[in-house]
């Protein structure tokens, strides 16, 4: 087989156990340019041999690493952060040629990455234990963290390099192991360039592994074996289901970060040319292919024709297009079946009454930003994640009835309330269904200090700061007995 030449064909080989190699499939697999269709590299699919290999040694090599002192924990996480750094516009480029980034989301994807390596650098000297007073003489009880063992990290497409770092810094921060499989349709940003950025950081070998193969090949494998103590998993509901119902089998836990059918409300006392340009960003920010993006923008039926077309007119400038230029918003989907599926979403709304004010048409990768208004809430575009550059434009009688035609969804991730009266908007968004919501703002927001993570069916567990500590970390009962005691009946 003749291998295309592209300046990423370095990236051929996997991770396995401190080594670059080939994997041991018999399957190639092919890693194109969503926007250009050019082939960036092919590689050598992992099988259950290499991902046996890559677990062992992880939890061998994971082991020591877990004893290691904090201050070498801590550095490696500041290494890592200098070369990301350093690397900024080599990172920025993977992103936007390997998963379709505009440069806006790829700069942004870095800079939150940065964020996440930053704040893990601190979690070794933040796990604490508690000393617990007993009821019998003589005992003491120590209740001590430690970390967990290996984590197995499945890494999505759309924001490789931050979701899958979410995971693998702070795990590896507090001594675990890591295999990461990464998603097929991203191998370099969503794990081969995590891996280069931990080796060249002083991460010993063996710690961390990267197997890149199909899911059909070493999916499942991937997370009944026995080895892996946690499965962290980001990408659509229906597949966490399947991985969440796999892991239970083999009573493993779970992080399971999943879709969402996100709303931002608009009341009647909002500033509306503000909730028009938050809402603009927050549903057509990378094509809306984010789990956290806008698919529903239910509006108060006073200032509904008011934002209509307000926001229409705003979405009609927008640049769409190539995303290597500096002024797209709106770059294109990571495939042209995508297009496809969200295309017969819009025209099958329309059937249900829904209006075309904008957008509709295609080229290529590249869906044109679209917007529907009269939007029912029972439409069917509206019970399910889009994933797309496709806005939702819903009326609601009221408050009340806003805060009902929201929770109707059985999603519950991210959303929005706008209003002029913060404690207004912050009594909504307790109303509000869902593990996250932000008043005045939109819908995508990730701080790696702060909690993140849904309810209902967008996922189980929450990340960052303390939250990814506790999650990516055990704790046990040792008991000391200073005195011996006395046994009845002996």
């Amino acid at each position: 087989m003749t291998l295309v030449q592209s300046k990423y064909t370095h990236w051929n080989k996997q991770f396995i156990a401190g080594e670059w190699v080939e994997g041991s499939s018999d399957k190639m697999m092919q890693n194109k340019n969503p926007y250009t269709g050019e082939t960036l590299v092919e590689w050598r699919s992992s099988d259950e041999n290499d991902l046996d290999k890559a677990y062992k040694t992880a939890q061998t090599e994971g082991k020591k690493w877990s004893k290691t002192p904090l201050a070498v924990r801590a550095k490696v996480m500041r290494e890592a952060m200098m070369q990301m750094n350093e690397r900024k516009e080599e990172i920025v480029d993977l992103l936007i040629a390997e998963s379709g980034s505009t440069r806006l989301k790829a700069e942004r994807e870095w800079m939150t990455t940065v964020r996440i390596l930053e704040e893990s650098s601190s979690f070794p000297y933040r796990m604490k234990g508690e000393l617990i007073g007993s009821d019998i003489p003589g005992k003491e009880n120590r209740v001590v963290r430690e970390a967990k063992g290996v984590i197995g990290v499945i890494g999505p497409w759309n924001f490789p390099l931050h979701l899958c770092m979410r995971s693998v810094a702070p795990a590896l921060a507090v001594g675990n192991g890591v295999v990461i499989k990464p998603a097929s349709d991203t191998p370099i940003t969503a794990g081969l360039l995590i891996a280069n950025i931990f080796e060249k950081a002083g991460l010993p070998k063996g710690v961390l592994s990267v197997v890149s193969g199909s899911g059909s090949e070493i999916g499942d494998a991937f997370v009944k074996h026995p080895i892996p103590k946690l499965i962290s998993f980001t990408g659509s509901t229906e597949v966490g289901r399947g991985i969440g119902k796999l892991a239970g089998e083999h009573l493993k836990d779970v992080a399971l970060e999943l879709g969402g059918d996100n709303a931002m409300i608009v009341l009647d006392d909002a500033d509306i040319d503000k909730a028009v340009e938050a809402a603009v960003y927050g549903k057509f920010f990378h094509q809306g292919q984010i789990c956290m993006a806008l698919n529903r923008i239910v509006i108060d039926d006073s200032i509904y024709d008011t934002f209509v077309e307000k926001f229409t007119n705003t979405v009609k400038g927008l640049k769409f297009g190539n995303p290597a230029d500096e002024k797209t918003l709106v770059g294109p989907l990571i495939h042209e079946k995508e297009v496809d599926r969200l295309l017969e979403v819009i025209e099958q709304a329309q059937k249900e009454g829904a209006k075309l004010l904008y957008g509709g048409k295609s080229k290529g990768s590249v869906l044109e930003p679209t917007v529907l208004s009269e939007v029912s809430p029972d439409n069917s575009a509206a019970q399910h994640e889009l994933f797309g550059p496709v806005a939702l434009l819903i009326r609601a009688q009221n408050e009340a009835d806003a805060i009902e035609i929201v929770n109707r969804s059985e999603y519950g991730l991210s959303g929005s309330v706008f209003t002029s009266n913060i404690e207004r908007g912050y009594r909504v968004a307790q109303e509000v269904e869902s593990g996250m919501v932000h008043v005045n703002d939109q819908s995508v927001n990730d701080e790696a200090h702060v909690m993140f993570g849904g309810e209902k069916s967008s996922g189980l567990g929450r990340f960052g700061g303390d939250w990814a500590i506790e999650k990516f970390t055990r704790t046990r009962w040792i008991s000391i007995q200073h005195e011996y005691r006395e046994f009845p009946n002996i």
